[in-house]
């Protein structure tokens, strides 16, 4: 294969055994002991090339990575070190040298390790990659003599001319010469900007991209034919190191390999292992003595400190260094974050108003008032007995927290909030794609996966091997039908799986409630239902926690085995899957409570059974939704703490410390490797690699589910979320600045599918809120008795108006009270919440009017505020524009002034022409003015004067 004299090796470090001639290093008999004096005397290489980030010559900056595992045994790796001792010798002959293993055939005989069939195949895939890679412009590094045993890596770098061919193929919009003032405001609102700016400077990231400015360079995509628009002073900083790798990756997986009949860019290879990993450098060292400023060390004082975690987000700064895509994530965490507050304000006064009006509130003091004396039913078949309405006094009290008028305003607001939210975000949004120059910016299709390639390949390699003739070929719906009704019963089937686990938990707290009415003493049995209710949602958290990781595999395999052609067709099935069974999953118990729980009890004498002995559970006598507040904030808090902290900083802390055992054994076996500095690409290789953001997302979307979709019973839900989401900025900064490895900048102008899902949860939270407040409170029950059967016009008598009336003697043979005077008196008449008939009536037990009064005053609140709620939900994404006006008129500014610069292009070329027709014109007078001898041996100067205009 052609060699490209750009593609060279290491002079110093490499392990090049295939430059100079083993046996010749043994007839020279070279003593180890002067070599290593030479070289201990000779420059340090890796100071030069700043540990990595460059190459030896320490001019050309390493743009991308490729690693690869590579075999070799002991005694090639002895005579390797011999020749590198000798390699300073060599080097001054030779400046231009081969990758290892191209281009020049070993001499060790018998020492060449033997390799097998795959090693071979994967290095020769490597080889011709590479050598393809060089031909596509790219200078090529190898080194193998690294610290990690057997592993190399492969540096990259772009030359000045390829980054501005690729800038153009990917229509870069690039600053140029062309400098605008930005529209300030004027007057009041100038006055009010500065005070707010100077009130929030302490809260301000200390960078300079942070700063408010005032100038901005007019930008347009990168020309080569107009560079001179562009300000090139600087052409190393003219495409920075995110730029530069973006424009690298396009170029390895535009790149293939195509032998045996194989077609693979830089994804197939990393899949089918012949290149281990492949990641953009760091900037430099984040922490340490004598570290040299640079913008990752700035992000992590700045940004991915606690310390900090009052600032704002230094957001350019992060899209500068990690790209589009994942500043637009920030962002959108960060506007969301700063939604919380409103809201958390909001919900706290709404809980502060029922902990000042719980005296007040006459159904919960009507409950706890002894004198009342109100027997209520057994809870359970035979081993309960009959208990006292006013033993659930500490029930009544705490669910007027959180069932009180507040809530239906509350959950109003919070409908609206989410609508205020979306459209914040989208006004934020285009301020971001006009300072990223992302404005016109349209995503282009992808390059095809790794997996749909190999799929397209064998699917013709099986029709060629019928002699048919096909076309170009690709994947339909027939090819992936086994696949679809695979994801179809997979995911019913998970859908089953959680909701046989939710009848578990019932059977559970049914089992043990009867369990522990039977052993508990008398002052233990009015805690029965707290210790049931909390001991069943931390079965709920556990499961809930398992299953999520469970799912979120399945989801994968069950995406990856549609083979979705692109990357972005990937990501969106992936996330359509895990979101619904996370979905599912998280809020199953919760509907469960919420919407069925005491639904389908049936009534004393005539209950509903499970399995012929379990009674269907009850709701207690201040209703179900302080259980549901219960369920969903030990759920809410739990999966925060457990699943989203502990597990993102424990799992990683964790493999660092299983990577940091294998390097200490490894090291423990070459001691020589181990006193040697690391490479820059060696210690991001270390780190863990970046697995996307669908995981951050999705745990962000479910809380947001949390804080809108039962938000009427858990004021506080917003207040959480706002602490939590406090740390988690600071704790995915981190992540992202320490932990991982530098992602690839992927351009993006939105968050993509996640937009729909929050507005999708957004339009459900107003449906499920409306029959929280409708069926779950009894806030309809007080408003029909208030204005349809109280004497008075209060609610004194409420209580009494919602419970029914039992005869025991009606009790089914085996399922009355085994100690029916545990009370200490008999008890002929008990009670049970439910609207039904007397037993002294005619139709007794019947469902009573007052039932169909209470469900057609639900059904009607129900409507109303879902249709008022929806219609002001609508008139706030109405009334607030998408585009802010400033920005819409910033916009205009850019395309008016760029056409006035093309316009003054023109005018230029077009007075230029003019003037060479000018003096053309002239030097043909001065031709004629001359006699016919020399007009003669003039006429070739003649000809080409006038040829000249029109060559140009």
């Amino acid at each position: 294969m052609r060699v490209n004299r750009k593609y060279s090796c290491l002079p110093a470090e490499e392990k090049g055994i295939h430059i100079i001639n083993i046996r010749a290093i043994e007839d020279i008999g070279y003593d180890q002991h002067e070599s290593t004096l030479l070289n201990s005397l000779s420059k340090n290489p890796d100071a030069d090339c700043k540990y990595g980030l460059y190459f030896r010559d320490g001019k050309r900056k390493v743009d991308y990575i490729l690693v690869y595992h590579y075999k070799k045994s002991s005694a090639g790796k002895t005579l390797a070190r011999r020749a590198q001792q000798n390699d300073a010798s060599v080097q001054s002959t030779k400046q231009d040298q081969p990758l290892p293993g191209k281009g020049v055939q070993l001499e060790m005989g018998e020492s060449e390790p033997h390799m097998d069939y795959h090693e071979d195949d994967k290095r020769f895939r490597r080889e011709e990659y590479e050598g393809n890679l060089v031909e596509a412009g790219l200078e090529l590094e190898r080194d193998e003599d690294t610290k990690i045993h057997g592993i190399g890596f492969v540096k990259i770098h772009a030359p000045w001319n390829v980054l501005c061919r690729e800038a153009e193929f990917l229509k870069l919009k690039m600053p140029t010469k062309k400098m605008y003032q930005i529209n300030q405001t004027h007057g009041l609102l100038k006055k009010i900007n500065s005070v707010i700016q100077k009130i929030t400077e302490p809260i301000q990231p200390k960078v300079a991209e942070h700063k408010p400015q005032t100038v901005k360079r007019l930008s347009y995509p990168f020309s080569r034919e107009k560079q001179h628009l562009f300000d090139l002073s600087d052409k190393d900083s003219f495409f920075d190191s995110k730029t530069r790798s973006t424009i690298v990756y396009e170029i390895l997986k535009r790149t293939t390999c195509t032998k045996a009949k194989y077609s693979m860019g830089i994804t197939s290879l990393l899949a089918n292992g012949v290149y281990s990993a492949a990641y953009p450098l760091h900037d430099g060292d984040y922490e340490g003595e004598n570290v040299e400023p640079n913008d990752r060390k700035l992000l992590c004082e700045e940004w991915a400190s606690y310390g900090v975690f009052y600032k704002y987000q230094p957001i350019d700064l992060v899209r500068k260094y990690f790209g589009e895509k994942i500043g637009l994530y920030f962002a959108w965490l960060g506007v969301y974050t700063q939604m919380l507050i409103p809201a958390s304000i909001v919900g706290i006064i709404v809980f502060l108003y029922g902990c000042a009006t719980v005296d007040e509130n006459i159904p919960s003091m009507e409950m706890c008032d002894q004198r009342n004396n109100i027997t209520m039913c057994p809870l359970c078949d035979k081993t309960c007995s009959y208990w006292k309405m006013s033993s659930a006094c500490a029930t009544a009290r705490a669910s007027h927290l959180f069932d009180n008028p507040a809530t239906v305003f509350f959950s109003v607001f919070m409908a609206l909030w989410a609508a205020t939210f979306m459209e914040h975000w989208k006004r934020k949004q285009m301020r971001l794609n006009y300072r990223w120059d992302l404005t016109g910016f349209e995503e282009e299709e992808d390059h095809p996966r790794a997996e749909y390639e190999a799929k397209v390949l064998e699917k013709s390699l099986r029709k060629e091997h019928k002699h048919k003739e096909t076309d170009k070929e690709k994947l339909t719906w027939k090819d992936r039908f086994p696949a679809y009704l695979t994801n179809f019963v997979g995911i019913i089937f998970m859908v089953g799986l959680t909701f046989a686990i939710v009848f578990g938990v019932i059977i559970y707290r049914i089992s043990t409630a009867a369990a522990l009415a039977i052993s508990s003493t008398p002052s233990g049995r009015s805690s029965v239902r707290v210790t049931v209710t909390a001991t069943a949602v931390i079965i709920n958290l556990v499961v809930i926690i398992i299953l999520d990781e469970v799912y979120g595999c399945i989801a994968r395999w069950l995406t990856q085995i549609e083979v979705p052609k692109t990357d972005k067709n990937f990501e969106e099935r992936l996330i359509f899957k895990a979101f619904l069974l996370k979905f599912v999953n998280a809020y199953t118990p919760i509907f469960y409570v919420a919407f069925f729980k005491g639904r389908f009890v049936g009534r004393p004498g005539d209950y509903v059974y499970i399995f012929h002995s379990f009674r269907m559970e009850e709701c207690a006598p201040g209703g179900c939704l302080m259980e549901l507040c219960i369920q969903l904030s030990i759920i809410m808090l739990g999966k925060q703490l457990i699943q989203n902290n502990l597990f993102e900083i424990g799992i990683p802390k964790m493999k660092k410390f299983i990577r940091y055992l294998k390097l200490k054994r490894r090291r423990s076996l070459d001691h020589e490797e181990h006193m040697k500095k690391k490479q820059r690409y060696e210690v991001d290789y270390n780190l863990e690699p970046f697995a996307g953001l669908t995981p951050e997302y999705m745990e962000m979307i479910i809380q947001f589910g949390f804080v809108t979709l039962f938000v009427a019973s858990f004021p506080l839900a917003p207040l959480f979320a706002l602490l939590n989401n406090i740390i988690e900025i600071r704790l995915d900064a981190k992540k992202f600045v320490t932990e991982l490895r530098r992602p690839v900048a992927v351009r993006a102008k939105d968050i993509g599918i996640w937009y729909n899902i929050l507005r999708g949860i957004g339009k459900l939270a107003v449906i499920i809120n409306a029959f929280v407040i409708s069926f779950t409170s009894d806030f309809i029950p007080r408003l029909v008795y208030l204005y349809m059967y109280s004497e008075n016009g209060t609610m004194h008598g409420f209580v009494n108006h919602t419970l029914s009336s039992f005869n025991v003697s009606d009790f089914q043979a085996g399922t009355a009270p085994n100690d029916p005077l545990d009370l200490g008196y008999e008890v002929q008449i008990c009670r049970y919440k439910d609207y039904r008939e007397p037993p002294w009536s005619e139709n007794k037990y019947d469902i009573s009017k007052d039932f169909w009064a209470v469900l057609a005053a639900r059904l009607a609140f129900v409507i109303v505020f879902q249709n008022l709620v929806m219609f002001m939900s609508e008139f706030v994404d109405w009334i607030i524009p998408d585009i802010p006006k400033d920005i819409s008129q910033q916009i205009h500014k850019e395309k008016v002034l760029m056409v006035e610069v093309f316009m003054r292009e023109e005018q230029g070329k077009l007075q230029m022409l003019e003037t060479w027709k000018d003096k053309d014109k002239r030097k043909g007078e001065n031709c004629n003015n001359h006699s016919p001898r020399l007009s003669r041996s003039r006429s070739g100067s003649l000809s080409s004067c006038h040829s000249y205009p029109l060559d140009v």
